[in-house]
């Protein structure tokens, strides 16, 4: 099994579940990623631990050579998180095509939204090739493997946002297809360029220094999948248009990876340092205006990418730790938010502020698991964030980015407002909105409950982690410094809220629609393009039409001269035709002597 690449398991897994139903393919859902996550632990894991990065399998292919199977403790941490990711997303899911009433049509729970076993088998299927996609990625060894499975991420993940059944999905789901291709081009794009500068395709440090547009072009591609500004509205778009289930999953994996790519590829750039603290500055502001609660963690996932981001650009190890063991917890406590979202919108049909409040008198479990997820997004002591976060703000400070660090603490005081405190709040307490529900199915509390189970075991012992690192480090979150500051921040961010709130400062949920980088690509583009396009049509008739008037002017010349009532037509004399052909015969003669 070590030899077998963790991909493959999945993939077949898909085959098989497509064509099974009930309760052999709920049992196959669950032991795909569990039997895949013991098989690497005890396999690949061990190997690479007694002896370092393996190459388990290669093939040579028209003159290069391609590691379909390369794993290091980099592409192992991301191998055990997403089988993590996968075992929780279906157990989350496992109640499709139970007949249960899925919410992600309707604002009210109808008949049209019972989940039927096609719907169901679709999710579970395209979940499956999905999370297969992503383990993929992060154990290819060249950048020609890469590229495959980063078109398989975006081609196996739009069918959760199409599985929604709305018109606003089907175009959603358009959009998000075009954009990962595009990614995928720049990708495939940027590997030739590679390939032709330095004769290999192996995918590890790239960096932007001695690569010239090749490194760019790759850093472009990866940022478009991790959400840079003014790439980022795909999250935003797409995460609140699929279905309840399958936003667990999207969540997970594709941003996941392209941070893996970033950590692999391009550790130590600079640029990504501006970038990533940007990430984390800018989408405060909307996640507080926002009202689909769904679109705010879709802001707050923008958020904390961009914390790995700036890690991944001091490029130290204590960074770089920071950035992937961050993305281990956020994947678990983000997961966890939209799982307590994804079980209102079940039972209630609402994602929206404003129609929401008051659940904690009939979903006291989920809002009790929901209050979890934001504790450990907000970095509370005891919590996976505070142990993870924080190694990037440390090596901020040790490298002497203090600008950087700045922005970042404002932004850690921001998550606390818009994820830490809003999600919970406007979704179970806040005014009381009427609505009288039950807890979701037991199979989304289980998994709920897994995760916040997990997001305190970090918290508490983070060693466990830190030994699964890709990088040798000393590091101890529970100094009194820090959790003394921690503390501080966290008084004072929650002190603004309820200062904010009862003075009528904090702005109001309201059904508004909030514009962001995504109005070049739906408003601006689309006029862009009909502007250019009607002006190149218009040129296009006129030169069609001067050329067709000059071939008509030509064959009525033609006519005149040679048609039926030309002089060219009309019968000669004889002795007139010796004539003309005695002259060019002596012209001819005269010029050849």
């Amino acid at each position: 099994m070590t030899s077998l690449p963790p991909f493959a398991l999945f993939f077949v897994g898909a085959l098989v579940v497509a064509f099974t139903r009930g309760t052999v393919r709920k049992a196959l859902v669950l032991a795909i990623p569990l039997v895949g996550g013991l098989s690497l632990w005890f396999g690949t894991g061990a190997e690479v631990s007694a002896s370092g990065a393996q190459v388990l399998l290669q093939i040579d292919l028209l003159g290069y050579t391609l590691t379909p199977y390369r794993a290091d403790k980099l592409s192992l941490l991301f191998g055990y998180l997403f089988h993590i990711a996968a075992f929780l997303g279906f157990l989350y899911a496992l109640h499709l095509g139970d007949g249960t009433p899925d919410g992600s049509v309707a604002a009210d729970v109808g008949e049209d939204d019972i989940v039927g076993n096609e719907t169901a088998g679709l999710q579970h299927v395209s979940a499956m090739l999905y999370a297969g996609s992503a383990l993929g990625a992060v154990f290819a060894g060249d950048l020609i493997t890469l590229f495959v499975f980063w078109e398989l991420l975006a081609i196996t993940s739009v069918f959760l946002i199409w599985a929604r059944g709305s018109d606003k999905s089907y175009a959603t789901g358009f959009r998000y297809l075009i954009i990962h291709v595009v990614s995928g081009v720049l990708l495939l794009s940027g590997a030739l360029m590679l390939a032709h500068q330095t004769g290999s395709i192996a995918f590890d440090a790239i960096g932007l220094e001695g690569n010239g547009p090749a490194g760019w072009i790759l850093l472009i591609a990866f940022g478009i999948k991790a959400g840079f500004p003014l790439a980022h509205n795909w999250i935003t778009e797409a995460y609140p248009e699929s279905t309840p289930t399958g936003t667990v999953f999207l969540s997970a994996f594709t941003t996941k990876v392209a941070v893996y790519a970033l950590a692999r590829g391009f550790a130590g750039a600079e640029p990504l340092i501006i970038i990533g603290t940007a990430m984390t500055f800018f989408p405060i502001f909307y996640a507080v205006l926002e009202n689909d609660l769904r679109r705010v963690l879709g802001y707050s996932m923008v958020n904390q990418i961009g914390f790995m981001v700036a890690g991944i650009g001091i490029g130290t190890g204590m960074a770089v730790n920071g950035a992937v063991a961050h993305a281990f917890a956020d994947v678990i406590f983000k997961g966890l938010l939209f799982m307590s979202m994804g079980a209102v919108m079940t039972m209630t049909g609402r994602t929206k502020g404003t129609d929401l409040g008051g659940l904690y008198k009939t979903m006291p479990i989920t809002a009790t698991l929901c209050i979890f997820g934001a504790a450990a997004i907000s970095a509370f002591p005891l919590f996976s964030a505070f142990v993870t976060k924080s190694m990037i703000m440390v090596a901020a400070i040790e490298e002497h980015h203090y600008i950087a660090w700045l922005f970042m603490l404002f932004a850690s005081a921001g998550v606390l407002e818009h994820a830490g405190i809003k999600i919970p709040f406007f979704s179970f307490f806040a005014h009381d909105s009427g609505i009288r529900t039950k807890e979701p199915p037991r199979n989304m509390l289980f998994a709920m409950t897994i995760g916040a189970v997990l997001c305190v075991l970090i918290g508490m012992f983070p060693s466990q982690l830190y030994a699964l690192l890709p990088m040798e480090m000393d590091y101890h979150p529970y100094d009194t410094r820090h959790v003394v500051t921690q503390l501080q921040l966290l008084c004072f961010g929650a002190l603004g809220f309820i200062t904010l709130m009862k003075t009528g400062v904090y702005p109001d949920e309201k059904r508004a629609v909030h514009i962001d980088a995504e109005v070049v690509y739906r408003k601006l583009g689309p006029w862009v393009v009909n502007t250019v396009g009607g002006a190149v049509g218009r040129a296009d008739a006129y030169v069609r039409a001067s050329v067709m008037e000059f071939v008509r002017s030509a064959l009525d010349a033609a006519d005149r001269s040679h048609g039926r009532m030309g002089p060219l037509a009309r019968s000669w004399p004889s002795g007139s035709m010796v004539l003309w052909v005695a002259i060019l015969l002596a012209a001819y003669l005269l010029f050849y002597l």
